[in-house]
């Protein structure tokens, strides 16, 4: 029987390698809607840490004419929440702040009614603040900051719910974490990042884009359909908000962030396992039973979506089976989370 051990590797082989070889077809079929003369998309899969789809469909700039391809950077949107999250993570690792700290601790101009709103429960969407869009005149054609959001929740003492009791997604509470992170660390947001996170792991070109800061290079214009024509929809007056969802990144820098939550070259086990753990229950999100730190978390997967005005993104990551599939888009439909998804479990098939 040993002597036939090679040949039943060299089938098994064979096997493993056509279907690797459907599954990337089926790929290529799947992003059909991103292909051709239209805004497009990058994808990558990653299969026990090696790329085995990574290209780009489609345009990055219709305008141009500039193709989508691996170094085209995307602005991630919600994607963003991770960093910000782990951001916190980190400045809790070297003492700089506390998980458990109330909020107003570090953010003073907030309501003595947000009291007992700690820093945990933000990250984990549990501190009950009323949506910051929904406190924005109705005419509001100017961007708004992270000042901005922070004066508006400022002036509203009301709450959805008494923080820790309940969930409610909450795009405000990342904003006052990266305003967090900014006086933890006595650094700006962009730079904290940079010199904490992106540089160490060799994202050389993402970044915390900053109107009249650093340039988003090969960046991606999002664009939205309208009677039947692609119009550049890039910025909107909730685009310039930071910690809530202000990073470009490209699928190649990406990479290498998801190499870096199986280890502990950036993160602490501790940390990881704070983010990637049931911090709050979900009940009414789809494909969502609980949320950690900046992952949302179904069964054995985590994952997060990121949609903000011309961009739809998404990571669906498989630990357990070391595979991750990340769908960056730069157009306002189709919503990519399901496309990854069935891509994904194509290749988890034996």
């Amino acid at each position: 029987m040993r002597k036939l051990t090679p040949l039943f590797a060299t089938l098994s082989l064979m096997t493993g390698l056509a279907h690797a070889s459907d599954a990337i077809t089926d790929a290529d079929a799947m992003m059909a809607r991103y292909q051709g003369d239209v805004p497009g998309a990058s994808l990558l899969v990653i299969k026990d840490g090696k790329a085995v789809v990574k290209r780009g469909y489609g345009f990055a700039n219709l305008e141009t004419h500039e193709a989508a391809t691996p170094e085209t950077n995307y602005r991630l949107a919600s994607v963003s929440k991770q960093f910000t999250a782990a951001a916190i993570l980190l400045l809790a690792e070297h003492g700089k702040l506390s998980l458990d700290d109330h909020v107003r601790h570090w953010l003073p101009e907030l309501p003595v009614e947000h009291e007992q709103i700690t820093i945990r429960q933000l990250l984990s969407h549990g501190g009950g603040l009323i949506d910051y869009e929904d406190l924005m005149p109705a005419k509001q054609t100017t961007q708004i900051s992270d000042a901005d959001v922070l004066r508006m929740l400022a002036a509203e003492p009301r709450s959805y719910f008494p923080p820790g009791t309940s969930y409610r997604y909450s795009n405000g509470g990342y904003v006052l974490l990266g305003l967090i992170v900014e006086r933890a660390s006595k650094q700006s947001l962009p730079d904290f990042l940079a010199k904490n996170i992106f540089q160490p792991l060799g994202m050389t070109h993402t970044l915390l884009y900053v109107r009249g800061g650093p340039e988003v290079t090969h960046r991606a214009y999002g664009y939205s359909e309208e009677n039947g024509r692609w119009i550049q929809t890039d910025q909107s007056p909730t685009s310039a908000t930071r910690g809530d969802g202000g990073i470009y990144s490209s699928i190649d820098d990406m990479a290498k962030w998801d190499a870096a939550l199986y280890d502990h070259r950036l993160l602490s086990d501790t940390s990881r396992k704070l983010a990637f753990s049931p911090q709050n229950k979900v009940s009414d999100e789809t494909d969502v039973d609980a949320y950690g730190f900046g992952w949302r978390i179904h069964g054995d997967v985590r994952w997060h979506s990121g949609e903000s005005m011309g961009f739809r993104n998404v990571i669906i990551r498989w630990p357990r089976q070391h595979q991750t599939v990340i769908l960056l888009s730069n157009r306002n439909d189709p919503e990519p989370y399901q496309t990854a998804l069935a891509i994904g479990e194509r290749f988890l098939q034996p």
